[in-house]
């Protein structure tokens, strides 16, 4: 997959996703990062490609973006947002609060759309159930630490786990239409 990053687009997308998450008592930097992960693969898995082409890592809380430090600090400096410290339930949390509104003719409808529908997915979840669910997915998890998420693992399917109840079932249904799951 042919990916080039497109910095200025990543601004804009962080700057929309932490507007969005402003109202979120959950709406820190963890949920922050673990939105703009799953908006970028899930934007692959729809349409081919990513939003911003942003390269993710793999750290042991989940993956992140790897320019997301350097351009929070120049939207910090430049006044373009602040970095707010909250206490939510005697732990720490930081929210990146812009200080401008995104310049959304950067990014395109479907763009926008994918990542309304990440934040509509993810809004009732905590942090970590974020970062827990970040776990899951497949293109993290067949990444070493450190190492860059490939966007081409955004298209490996999620393995299925499969219990002795669901074969189970699977097998009576399977014989009650005449058919066997059992290699004969």
């Amino acid at each position: 997959m042919d990916i080039e990053y497109d910095e200025a687009k990543f601004t804009e997308m962080l700057l929309y996703v932490a507007d969005k998450l402003g109202d979120d008592r959950a709406g820190g930097a963890t949920k922050l990062n673990k939105i703009l992960y799953f908006a970028e693969f899930a934007h692959v898995r729809r349409h081919g490609r990513p939003i911003s082409g942003a390269d993710y890592f793999r750290l042991d809380q989940g993956p992140a973006p790897r320019r997301l430090k350097p351009v929070r600090q120049r939207l910090l400096d430049a006044g373009e947002a602040v970095l707010v410290e909250e206490d939510v339930l005697g732990y720490s949390l930081q929210r990146l609060v812009p200080r401008r509104q995104p310049d959304l003719t950067l990014l395109t409808p479907l763009e926008i759309q994918t990542i309304d529908d990440v934040l509509g997915d993810l809004a009732n979840l905590t942090a970590k159930q974020v970062s827990d669910l970040s776990h899951e997915d497949p293109a993290w998890r067949h990444t070493e630490d450190m190492q860059t998420i490939p966007y081409e693992l955004a298209l490996v399917a999620k393995e299925q786990v499969i219990t002795p109840i669901a074969a189970e079932l699977a097998e009576a249904t399977a014989l009650r239409y005449g058919i066997s799951t059992v290699d004969a």
